[in-house]
């Protein structure tokens, strides 16, 4: 049939190596990382690479997630090097934490 949408879905577990860039002490709330690179994963989603070592994923499925940008090889590139608010730094998870 469909997803069951009261399901919770668990991203899977995104980093790939501890950095200074990502300060969780900054006292400024979400700590701020630089947009390095993105890539797609096994599944065609769009990833985003920061310069803290993280990823996230970067969907566009409207309603929820509206990110059409995301699609467009152009404006991907035009976000390289922007500041980005890592969710996973703001949570004080680092490659120690996320393997639990």
């Amino acid at each position: 049939m469909g997803q069951d949408l009261l399901q919770k879905y668990v991203e899977p577990i995104s980093v790939t190596k501890a950095s200074p860039d990502c300060e969780r002490g900054a006292g400024c709330g979400r700590p701020i990382s630089r947009i390095l690179a993105f890539h797609q994963d096994e599944d065609g989603h769009w990833v985003v690479e920061l310069s803290c070592g993280h990823t996230q994923h970067l969907r566009h499925q409207p309603p929820w997630q509206a990110r059409p940008w995301v699609l467009d090889a152009e404006q991907r590139a035009q976000r390289i090097g922007q500041a980005f608010a890592c969710g996973w730094c703001a949570q004080g998870a680092d490659s120690a934490t996320l393997g639990r």
